[in-house]
Order: structure tokens, then C-alpha cells, then sequence
């Protein structure tokens, strides 16, 4: 019997951590660009309605984790086949002499400063910030208390 070896979104729902790895290993691109969200700033979370945003090259960000934790760099790159981040100025020096640019993983980082270049984003943002007090005005609407209907039973005590 042959192992399957293509991509099934099934192995999601799988609690198991051999599966999750597989999903995300075996995940065709798409997927994998979905995986590249960073959260937002608190100040960027009000202003556009989102809690996190897909990283693009040029967004300002702060590390978050491991011990390049509080440092703020623009986004260099972005890789959607291995799922890392790239940030100018933080770089390491091998044995050899050569610099090499240090991989963060995007959960790892909080977006500071967001680049809205590219119209799709710009209006995609836009759509939050319309979206969120939408929803808030749902909210007091359904707090208005509605008067209370008599029942058949209730006309019949009195």
C-alpha cells in the first residue's frame, strides 16, 4: 500500500503534532501565506479594525521571542517556502567571515509600522476599519430590552 503523499486539508483537524507538522510541511503555497500573519500593534488594532495582517517586505516590525526580543527592524523579505522573515540589520557572522541574515518566524513579531503601497492591501485594511464599528453598533441594539409580550396564561390569572 503506497503513503499518500499529497496535501489533505483533513490533517488539520488532527490533534496529533506528527499531523499538524505534516500539514504545514506538505501545505501547497497558498497555504503556507496564510501561515506568514503577524499581529498588530495595539495603536494599528484600533486604527484598522484587524488583530493580524499577513507580513510584507518594508513593514516596520519588533521582535517579540528569543533573544533579538525587543528590536525593531524593517522588513526585508519574506520567504513563503521555508515561512521566514527577514530583517535588515540583523544579521550573524559564520565561522567564515560571511554575514548572513537571521530567519524569524512571523508569529514571532508584532507589526509596527504597516507599508500600503499596494492598493489591494490598502483597501483590504479599510475594510476592517469600516468593519469594527459596525459591529459594535450591532451590540447596543441587541442590548435594547424589548417590552415583554403577555402570555395566554398570564390574561387568565387576572
Amino acid at each position: 500500500m503506497a503513503i499518500s503523499t499529497k496535501f489533505s486539508a483533513t490533517w488539520n483537524s488532527s490533534v496529533q503534532p506528527r499531523k499538524q507538522r505534516k500539514y504545514v510541511y506538505k501545505a501547497p503555497l497558498h497555504v503556507k501565506q496564510s501561515l506568514l500573519h503577524s499581529s498588530l500593534s495595539p495603536a494599528l488594532r484600533k486604527k484598522h479594525g484587524k488583530r493580524r495582517v499577513q507580513v510584507r517586505s518594508g513593514d516596520k516590525v519588533k521582535v517579540m521571542r528569543g533573544s533579538y526580543a525587543k528590536k525593531e527592524a524593517v522588513v526585508e523579505r519574506v520567504s513563503v517556502v521555508r515561512q521566514k522573515v527577514y530583517l535588515q540589520g540583523v544579521e550573524y557572522f559564520k565561522r567564515e567571515g560571511a554575514k548572513v541574515a537571521v530567519p524569524f518566524v512571523a508569529s514571532n513579531l508584532q507589526i509596527i509600522e504597516l507599508t500600503l503601497k499596494d492598493q489591494k492591501r490598502k483597501l483590504k485594511l479599510g475594510a476592517g476599519a469600516k468593519a469594527a464599528p459596525a459591529k459594535e453598533a450591532k451590540k447596543v441594539e441587541e442590548t435594547k430590552s424589548e417590552p415583554v409580550k403577555e402570555t395566554k396564561t398570564e390574561k387568565k390569572e387576572e
